[in-house]
């Protein structure tokens, strides 16, 4: 059985700054910020994003973003290293384990991205299976490819060393004390758009491989948007799934992600959590080529993008360099009174959206606690209403409401006849916890 936690994980992943080139100083610095200002609001998660083993990523990032057959560090095995250059701590054979025990030693996770399938490299070298008598070139399939990284072959279905090379990689990652895993070009296969999900067969040997491997590693599914008919899929063998293509700081994008949530909100349950992908917040960009950039959300944009995440049951997953945030984004993201949606235990509906604006109800059966969001879509400020009494959510619930406090602000607010009214502003979002 796959790992179920009881919320979706919470923690930063290196890409939105520091794209190819994130090295192990870096990784630890963040880590260390993490334990130091965030771990107690909840975030727990250090996540080493792609190409960790190319030697020569960003060197080229005037001409690719990832360089054509690259300088890469991989063992006789065909299972890709941290390249040494990087993450000096890898050295002799160590792999992650160096890294991962001190990120452990903090009270924190580690994980890593890979790329779906076998390298190339150990394709075009025939490099034998570990503890078989295949080589990679056999269980390799050069027609199935991803669309933007050229890192790797897909993994044939079905023929004799394909599940014992996923076993083989998971087992060292296991050995390496790696806690989660991002895997890229595999939720959407989308260069495949007669066949969008061709790698299913991949995400159920990754998930076998997690199982026999005894360590619960969560398995995080990229990049999207998934398939709405593969629900059913995507919860038996993962527990994140990206719902999104790559999410960035665009106000457009946030308003599309309403549309997405609204489409995923009866899949998010205990192990199982639908992804609107990283939050990109604070300082971003700085490996992708320029001196890097302030988020283009405003503040009001950033509490809506928060909010629907949190109400929604979203994984909440940082891009920004952590060591440069400033007071207003650390305080955004330690709100415990608002983190504390992301579990399991607090399920998110949608009661009401229209071209203006959105309504959320959010609840914990168990505590009866009750919680309300409004969304404005619009440029300007406008008043939102919600009648408590017509939201399905809170229909078996005892007593109504008689006061609301909006948890980003701490103000108290009545309610007339059982009616949640509030000026929203532009972009903005408001969310009550009702009592």
């Amino acid at each position: 059985m796959k790992y179920r936690m009881k919320k979706a994980p919470m923690g930063w992943n290196s890409y939105d700054y520091y794209d190819t080139t994130v090295t192990e100083a870096e990784v630890k610095a963040n880590a260390d910020y993490m334990a130091a200002h965030m771990k107690d609001a909840g975030w727990e998660y250090i996540v080493v994003d792609i190409e960790w083993y190319a030697k020569d990523a960003g060197t080229m990032r005037d001409k690719y973003q990832y360089i054509p057959f690259g300088d890469e560090e991989i063992d006789e095995y065909g299972r890709l290293l941290p390249a040494v250059n990087r993450f000096p701590s890898a050295a002799g054979g160590k792999g992650f384990a160096p890294l991962a025990e001190y990120i452990h030693n903090l009270g924190l996770k580690f994980g890593i991205h890979i790329m779906r399938g076998i390298p190339r490299l150990a394709a075009h070298q025939h490099m034998p299976v570990l503890g078989t008598d295949v080589t990679a070139n056999e269980i390799a399939d050069p027609s199935s490819i991803c669309g933007w990284n050229p890192d790797m072959y897909g993994v044939r279905k079905g023929v004799r060393g394909a599940q014992e090379y996923y076993d083989s990689i998971i087992s060292l990652y296991a050995e390496w004390g790696v806690d989660f895993i991002k895997c890229d070009d595999i939720c959407n296969t989308n260069v495949y758009p007669h066949n969008p999900y061709s790698a299913a067969h991949e995400v159920e040997m990754l998930q076998r491989a997690i199982q026999k491997s005894g360590r619960d590693i969560v398995l995080s599914l990229s990049p999207g948007p998934a398939l709405i008919e593969k629900a059913w899929h995507y919860e038996k063998y993962a527990n994140m799934w990206r719902i999104t293509d790559d999410f960035w700081d665009n106000w457009d994008l946030l308003r599309n992600m309403f549309d997405r949530c609204e489409l995923w909100q009866n899949h998010v349950a205990e192990g199982s959590y639908p992804d609107c992908d990283m939050l990109p917040l604070g300082e971003l960009g700085k490996g992708f080529g320029n001196s890097g950039w302030h988020t283009n959300l405003t503040k009001e944009e950033q509490r809506t993008m928060l909010t629907l995440w949190c109400v929604f049951g979203s994984p909440l997953m940082i891009g920004a360099e952590l060591t440069r945030l400033d007071e207003w984004t650390l305080d955004l993201l330690t709100r415990k009174d608002i983190l504390k949606l992301v579990s399991c235990e607090y399920v998110g509906r949608q009661f009401e959206k229209n071209g203006d604006y959105a309504v959320w109800s959010c609840m914990n059966s168990t505590t009866g606690e009750k919680y309300v969001a409004l969304f404005n879509f619009k440029d300007t400020e406008q008043e939102i209403k919600c009648g408590l009494n017509e939201v399905e959510q809170f229909a078996e619930a005892q007593g109504n409401a008689s006061h609301a406090k909006e948890l980003w602000n701490r103000q108290e607010t009545g309610l007339c006849e059982n009616v949640l009214t509030d000026i929203v502003p532009p972009h903005g979002a408001r969310l009550f916890a009702l009592s």
